[in-house]
């Protein structure tokens, strides 16, 4: 994504790659295509394709972001930690999940037959970990991200907000209009993608779990919290202005007006149905 700033012209460049078993979108967010970056939820063999991603471009990781604590977006986490010298941001609610990401009996042993993971996470928490709070303005590689906390999903997840560098003129990202079917986190991933366009200045929120294109996160899972979602909904995802793109953990980013006009889940009876 780009901006055009009045004497200065300030890149947004996005690298995006869907990983792992689940397809979990990971991000490498920098203002240019090369040097300081953001990795945001490095998931299931995400650490590899960065590391194919940084060799090709010149990116380099200042930090790690996670969206919420569940494996499939923190799996790899470490390794680019361990990897690049770097910590990672997570909200404290989710914090035990970077050693224990399973959270219930017999859990690790269900994921390892599905999946073939049969990793060890007890102690494996990066050196350095920041703990995220509401609002928290978050500034790396040359971006600031602000945190917006958005229980449901797990009582940790949260959105993280890039807000546009200047005023410009608004160019439609490639592949925004992918869409995915309601109710299926964890299926209809895209390709892998990197992308650059030229000044668009709307406003970026990646979403992790909490919102995707026509769907929202599942709340049936361990420390999900039907109510709680239902307030993110209302009081956080429905406040973020319409020009706003979603670039969520599964599937293709959207709007939040496609999101407003067509997400069934967003109407005043779908945020009843938790």
């Amino acid at each position: 994504m780009g901006y055009i700033l009045p004497d200065m012209v300030a890149v947004v460049f996005i690298a995006s790659f869907p990983a792992g078993p689940w397809q979990t979108n990971c991000y490498l967010v920098a203002p240019a295509e090369t040097g300081p970056c953001v990795v945001i939820d490095p998931g299931v063999g995400a650490s590899d394709v960065v590391g194919e991603l940084v060799a090709q471009t010149g990116l380099v990781p200042q930090g790690v972001l996670l969206t919420h604590g569940h494996l499939d977006h923190l799996y790899t986490a470490i390794d680019v930690c361990e990897t690049y010298g770097v910590g990672c941001w997570i909200h404290p609610a989710d914090r035990a999940r970077l050693t224990d990401p399973y959270r219930i009996p017999g859990a690790r042993e269900l994921v390892a037959r599905a999946t073939g993971l049969a990793r060890d996470f007890t102690g494996r928490e990066p050196a350095v970990v920041h703990e995220v709070a509401d609002h928290d303005r978050i500034a790396l590689a040359g971006l600031v991200f602000e945190a917006l906390h958005a229980p449901g999903h797990t009582p940790g997840s949260v959105l993280y907000r890039l807000e546009p560098l200047g005023p410009g003129r608004v160019v439609p990202a490639a592949g925004e209009s992918g869409a995915r079917q309601s109710g299926t986190e964890e299926s209809g991933a895209r390709r892998a993608d990197v992308q650059q366009t030229e000044a668009d200045a709307r406003p970026l929120v990646f979403t992790g779990d909490v919102v995707f294109a026509g769907s929202v996160g599942r709340v049936d899972l361990p420390g999900a919290d039907p109510e709680a979602m239902r307030r993110t909904l209302r009081d956080v995802v429905l406040r973020l202005t319409d020009e706003t793109v979603l670039l969520p953990g599964h599937g293709g980013q959207t709007t939040m007006s496609r999101e407003r006009a067509t997400n069934p889940y967003l109407t005043p009876q779908g945020l009843t149905s938790f």
